[in-house]
């Protein structure tokens, strides 16, 4: 390892943190990409990239720190929401560890939906109408009188799945009840939204900031429904494709002056600055686009799209050591022409219970094509 590379630390072990780990390793000026607890993916794609067996719970929090002082580990970059949620990048900041991710008072904008969009109303971004209910009896009397289709969102983590969009107002009160009574997310669901169905296509979009400056990866959309032709249950995703086409340049100035640059200021007045990646959800409405949610992190899967966008040039290392020190303005993010897709493969019976512990094998992948790993595990030499 040559003298003064950059060890940094990727804490999480999917899809988003294997694609997070092969991007980075692609710099010079990186020595060691340590991933933690990461996934058989992770543990065979490159020398420069190596396993951790620690976790991100939040009693893993003093393990992590003390592996990266003993490590040398100049940057962390941690993938999931909850160790964010639960305050991982302030654990690191008290020991003097750059990280590029949100303090848990800038996570709450993913950790609480009620939260965010209370937010959005108070500084007049676009977003659905809505009510925020903790009283079932008020929540369903809010779905029993409303004149318009609605989306039932419990407020807290649910892992990507806590969205329900009910057909009729039948099946409005019955994802009511599941989500408050039966606990079907758990103490997600202590809190629920309830806002306006809005129709149009839908677009993420990943941003970079540093509380300041704000900077985007090309615009991707994801698939959510299990199945083919846009059937079957909502799930973290079954593949994702970037750029996508509907984001024309006028819409993508339009979404960065009206909700980005707006989001970004807000909560830095608010007294919590964002760094990290911000990674919020749009639709694309008649009345232009109108912001969905936040998110605290890389989205998965759309990270594994538009990383591979970056341009050769531009060292994602740097990106996140500047939007980490506060001078992202003088790294700017490049990006190649061209477009990526990805597929989710995914066991039978997911994103219900399904049967685990699978050999994975295929075939040789066509040129220009990245595998990239989420809950798989190394047994011998078989993924």
């Amino acid at each position: 390892m040559a003298d003064g590379a950059l060890n940094v630390l990727v804490i999480g072990s999917g899809g988003r943190e294997h694609a997070l780990a092969w991007a980075l390793a692609k710099s010079s000026k990186v020595g060691k990409v340590f991933v933690a607890p990461g996934n058989g993916g992770t543990a065979k794609s490159s020398a420069k990239i190596e396993n951790v067996p620690i976790g991100h719970e939040k009693s893993d929090f003093p393990s992590l720190v003390e592996f990266a002082q003993s490590h040398n580990v100049g940057l962390v970059v941690p993938g999931p929401e909850q160790p964010l949620v639960d305050g991982i990048t302030d654990s690191f900041k008290k020991v003097g560890t750059a990280v590029f991710g949100p303090s848990a008072k800038a996570a709450r904008m993913e950790g609480s939906k009620a939260f965010s969009k209370d937010f959005m109303k108070k500084h007049g971004i676009p977003t659905a109408a809505y009510g925020n209910f903790t009283d079932y009896e008020e929540a369903r009397q809010f779905v029993q009188n409303a004149s318009f289709d609605v989306v039932i969102k419990a407020s807290g983590l649910a892992a990507g799945k806590g969205v329900i969009i009910p057909k009729t107002k039948e099946e409005a009160l019955g994802a009511l009840k599941s989500v408050m009574v039966d606990r079907e997310f758990g103490s997600a669901g202590d809190e629920v939204v309830i806002e306006e169905l809005l129709v149009g296509q839908e677009i993420s979009i990943l941003s970079i900031s540093d509380g300041y400056t704000v900077d985007s990866f090309p615009a991707a959309q994801d698939h959510k429904r299990a199945y083919d032709n846009d059937e079957g249950p909502n799930t973290g995703g079954m593949g994702a494709y970037a750029p996508a086409p509907v984001a024309t340049p006028q819409i993508l100035k339009t979404i960065h002056e009206s909700v980005l640059k707006k989001s970004i200021d807000g909560m830095r007045k608010d007294g919590f600055p964002f760094v990290g990646c911000l990674f919020t959800g749009f639709m694309l409405t008649a009345d232009g686009p109108k912001l969905l949610e936040y998110n605290c992190r890389f989205g998965d899967p759309e990270t594994e799209v538009v990383l591979p966008l970056l341009d050769d040039a531009c060292d994602l290392s740097d990106v996140f050591l500047a939007a980490a020190e506060g001078r992202l303005d003088a790294v700017p993010l490049a990006f190649k022409k061209g477009y990526a897709a990805t597929v989710i493969m995914a066991s039978g019976g997911y994103p219900g219970s399904y049967s685990k512990g699978h050999a994975i094998a295929f075939g040789q992948p066509p040129q220009e094509t990245q595998i990239f790993h989420a809950g798989t595990k190394l047994n011998g030499d078989t993924t």
